[in-house]
């Protein structure tokens, strides 16, 4: 997922809403994307948890801790820049969505408890009785206004991850809940073999 999210950011044609946040915060008062990835993280799980009033599963954790740290690796990868023709930055942005679709079908198959983000756009939904989609349509425009005011990219590869991130989780969920299952279920033969 962290691969994907970089990918969005190198083509630069505008990043994902939370991360239009990470790079604004990023660009106002230093420390890296992934740190602000994981400080804005720690922020709203604690929220989401007081508002649900119960801890967040492990996963919550692994996710916010991991996502940050990954994106912070993989930005450094010296190969790894932007392309110089529109062509390349769309086809950067497009691979990027299908990784970042595919990475959340993974860690949310795992079933270890959802992301920072998604805790919370949960317990909102508990609290408030809204629809899941209107929750994150706020919480989405909420955080891409804040992150714009701090000079985060906002252009059109913006629009393309808001506009297609859903569909392209929606088709990676099953496969990656299937795969899921076939890992767990060679997992449980070999150690059944093992014994």
């Amino acid at each position: 997922m962290s691969f994907g999210i970089v990918l969005t950011i190198k083509a630069n044609m505008g990043s994902a809403p939370w991360d239009v946040l990470h790079i604004g915060l990023y660009r106002q008062f230093g420390l890296t994307i992934g740190t602000w990835s994981i400080i804005v993280g720690i922020v709203v799980l604690t929220v989401s948890s007081l508002l649900a009033k119960k801890w967040p599963k492990i996963g919550a954790f692994l996710n916010m801790l991991l996502v940050g740290i990954f994106i912070d690796m993989y930005m450094l990868i010296p190969s790894l820049q932007t392309p110089h023709t529109f062509f390349g930055k769309l086809s950067m942005l497009l691979v990027g969505i299908i990784i970042t679709g595919y990475g959340m079908g993974f860690y949310i198959s795992a079933d270890m408890g959802a992301g920072p983000r998604d805790s919370l756009m949960l317990a909102l939904m508990e609290k408030t009785g809204w629809k899941v989609q209107h929750i994150r349509i706020v919480m989405e425009v909420f955080v891409l206004l804040i992150g714009w005011m701090l000079g985060g990219p906002v252009s059109l590869g913006t629009l393309i991850f808001s506009v297609t991130i859903g569909s392209v989780f929606g088709v990676a969920l099953p496969h990656c809940k299937k795969m899921t299952k076939r890992m767990m279920t060679i997992q449980m033969e070999t150690n059944g073999l093992s014994r």
